[in-house]
C-alpha cells in the first residue's frame, strides 16, 4: 500500500495524563491503508519548523476513516499539536513504515512509555492467545483500561507504585509469562533486553524502534540503526528505521551500545598512564 499526503480534520483531542494527548483525525485514504505499527508524519503550521514530527498510530477506525494518535509533548512541534481542537486541520503524510506482522502464535505484547500506544491497535488486530506487559514510570497508567478490555495486562512501574517494581522484563519473570512470539515498542534499552531474552528462550520477537526522524521516508539517512546484514540501499550494516522499520524482527538488528573506536594516539596515552608509577 502507498502513502498519502492529506489535509486531515481533527475530530477530538483529550489529555490522558500530564503531557500525554490522544488525538483523533479524519482522513480520506490514510486510515484505510494503515496497519498496526505504522506511523504518520505531522507538519507544523509554523513555517520555521520544516521537518514533520513522526507519531505512531494508536488505533484505526476504518469505518469512519479515522486514526488515533497518542503522543507525549516533547518539544515545540508536539506542543503546537496539543493545542489542536475539533474542526482544526493539519497536513500529514502516511501511513509510513512497516507495521507488525500478524500471526496466530501465543503472543506477549510489550510496551514501555510512549511505546505503549501502538499496542492498542496491535491487540485489536491479533487474533490469537495474547497478554500485555506494560511498563510505566508511576501508577499513572494511560491507556491501561483500554488494554484491559483486550486481554490480561501485567504492569511494571519504575517506582513500584503499581504492579511489579522494575521493568517489563522483571514483570515477565515475576509472573512467569510464556509466549511463542514477542511484540514490543519502547526505549532502546528495553528492546535490547527483550531481544536478549527472546534469543535466550529461542522465540521470535518483533521490535518497533524509537528514533528521531527527519524526512520520514528514508531519503536523509538520519534514523539509521545497526543491522546484522549489509543494507542494499547504503551498502553498509545499516537499516533506515523510517523505511525498513520501524518494526524489525529481532535477529535483523544489532541494538548493542555503540562505542567509538579509539585512535592510536588515545591508546598510546592510556598505555602510558598504565605504566606510570
Amino acid at each position: 500500500m502507498g502513502k498519502y499526503r492529506e489535509t486531515v480534520k481533527v475530530t477530538e483531542q483529550t489529555e490522558l495524563s500530564a503531557g500525554i494527548f490522544s488525538l483523533w483525525i479524519e482522513t480520506r485514504e490514510i486510515a484505510g491503508a494503515a496497519r498496526a505499527g505504522q506511523f504518520l508524519s505531522l507538519y507544523s503550521r509554523d513555517e520555521s519548523r520544516m521537518l514533520p514530527r513522526p507519531i505512531s498510530i494508536c488505533a484505526i477506525d476504518r469505518e469512519r476513516n479515522r486514526l488515533r494518535l497518542v503522543y507525549r509533548v516533547a518539544g515545540a512541534g508536539t506542543k503546537e499539536f496539543s493545542s489542536l481542537k475539533a474542526g482544526d486541520t493539519l497536513e500529514v503524510v502516511g501511513p509510513l513504515g512497516n507495521g507488525f506482522p500478524l500471526g496466530k502464535q501465543k503472543a506477549l505484547l510489550i510496551g514501555g512509555g510512549i511505546g505503549i500506544p501502538p499496542m492498542v491497535e496491535l491487540g485489536r488486530e491479533l487474533n490469537c492467545e495474547k497478554a500485555f506487559v506494560m511498563g510505566y514510570r508511576t501508577e499513572d497508567r494511560f491507556l491501561g483500561e483500554e488494554l484491559e478490555e483486550l486481554g490480561q495486562v501485567y504492569y511494571a512501574t519504575e517506582d513500584g507504585s503499581y504492579g511489579v517494581k522494575g521493568n517489563v522484563l522483571d514483570a515477565i519473570r515475576e509472573y512467569e509469562l510464556e509466549a511463542d512470539v514477542l511484540y514490543a515498542c519502547g526505549p532502546t534499552p528495553m528492546l535490547r533486553a527483550l531481544q536478549d531474552y527472546a534469543r535466550e528462550k529461542g522465540i521470535t520477537c518483533y521490535l518497533s524502534l524509537e528514533e528521531r526522524m527527519a524526512c520520514g521516508i528514508g531519503a536523509c539517512l538520519a534514523c539509521v540503526c545497526k543491522s546484522m546484514d549489509v543494507d542494499a540501499h547504503t551498502y553498509v550494516k545499516n537499516k533506515r528505521i523510517c523505511k525498513e522499520g520501524p518494526v524489525f524482527e529481532g535477529k535483523e538488528v544489532d541494538l548493542s551500545p555503540w562505542l567509538p573506536q579509539k585512535t592510536d594516539k588515545q591508546k598510546a596515552v592510556e598505555e602510558e598512564k598504565e605504566v606510570r608509577p
